[in-house]
């Protein structure tokens, strides 16, 4: 999120709060259903009285067949707990310092509680406020690197979550690392980062099925900007984050559906790079049908990629991550970084008979 003061900071302040809206989450999960019968699911960056993530698998907890939702969330969080009483569970322990004290809640069963029909976040209101084995205060600060923390990821077999933007090249190689099913949110800019790039290259992590410009709830202290930022009639502030894409190694359908490609190759359009063998393409949907060699391509091409029709060799610019040197350079102008790809087959051309 380049050009963002609150994300430039963050490290420091530890500014992380963008709080995801139920209806980014339903838009993603409804491509990955099929994965979570009998799974563990942990959301390890997620307040539980806020996280639209945990009210989402506690909502459809039965209908995906889960085993176990499991949800932690880090106590240094300047609003945690404090926006929502979700639950209301945090005032019937006196003693429990919500802007300091890190919990986890654990699920493992969502029933008619409350006798009135329904299964829906009534019961599971009404579990978290009787049965005091769900909530447990944690004695460290709930980081997702903490001893806690770092047990629950073995116990689960996926984890979902709003990852803090600035740790990214930190908490990505960390669940990369722990060998688990994972879909998290980033910002497309994550993927030049050297420690996450390798992992598009060899088809470890690819992007998911939705990408964009999303709104998120910030706090109130967050400043207000003349663009992408508003307040709802509950005084509740919002502000619209660009390139803003999901993480994942769950497959789907869409991600193996080639691109229909329509243009054809001319030097004119597609000048080659001044100091490397490759021609420039400015978008996606230009990639000529009928050139073999390597071409460089917006970072957003990842949004479309599919693994059978191209193969991406690096990313260009000597700044970011590759073992060849780059530059996107067109008679003596620079281009914006690049991906450098090549086409493996001819799926998806469409050719004039």
């Amino acid at each position: 999120m380049a050009g963002n003061k609150n994300l430039h900071t963050s490290r420091a302040s530890k500014a992380d709060e963008f709080y995801t809206q139920q209806n980014t989450v339903e838009d993603e999960l409804q491509f990955y259903t099929e994965h979570f019968a009998g799974k563990v699911v942990l959301c390890n960056c997620d307040d539980p009285y806020e996280s639209e993530f945990f009210k989402y698998f506690a909502l459809y907890f039965n209908a995906l067949g889960l085993k176990k939702l499991i949800a932690t969330c880090y106590a240094g969080s300047p609003i945690v707990q404090t926006e929502l009483d979700f639950f209301g569970t945090q005032n019937e322990n006196p003693s429990f310092d919500k802007r300091r004290q890190a919990i986890r809640f654990d699920v493992t069963e969502v029933k008619d509680w409350n006798g009135d029909g329904y299964e829906d976040l009534r019961d599971v209101e009404l579990l978290l406020k009787t049965n005091r084995n769900v909530v447990t205060y944690l004695d460290g600060d709930g980081d997702f690197r903490s001893s806690e923390c770092v047990a629950a990821l073995h116990e689960a077999d996926i984890v979902v979550t709003n990852p803090p933007f600035s740790l990214m090249k930190k908490y990505l190689p960390f669940l990369v690392d722990s060998g688990k099913k994972f879909l998290v949110l980033g910002n497309m800019n994550h993927v030049t980062f050297k420690e996450i790039f390798p992992y598009f290259m060899n088809n470890t992590v690819w992007l998911g099925y939705n990408s964009g410009h999303f709104w998120f709830k910030v706090p109130d202290y967050y400043e207000e900007k003349a663009t992408d930022f508003k307040v709802d009639a509950d005084g509740q502030k919002w502000r619209r984050m660009g390139n803003i894409c999901w993480f994942t190694n769950l497959d789907f359908k869409k991600r193996h559906e080639p691109l229909i490609l329509t243009k054809r190759y001319s030097p004119e359009e597609f000048p080659r790079y001044d100091n490397y063998d490759a021609i420039n393409v400015d978008r996606t949907a230009d990639i000529p049908m009928d050139y073999d060699g390597v071409m460089g391509v917006p970072i957003t091409f990842l949004a479309q990629h599919c693994p059978e029709q191209f193969e991406v060799l690096g990313i260009a610019n000597s700044a970011r991550w590759m073992d060849y040197e780059c530059f996107t350079v067109v008679k003596g102008k620079k281009i914006y970084n690049r991906l450098l790809i090549r086409k493996l087959s001819d799926m998806g051309d469409w050719k004039d008979d």
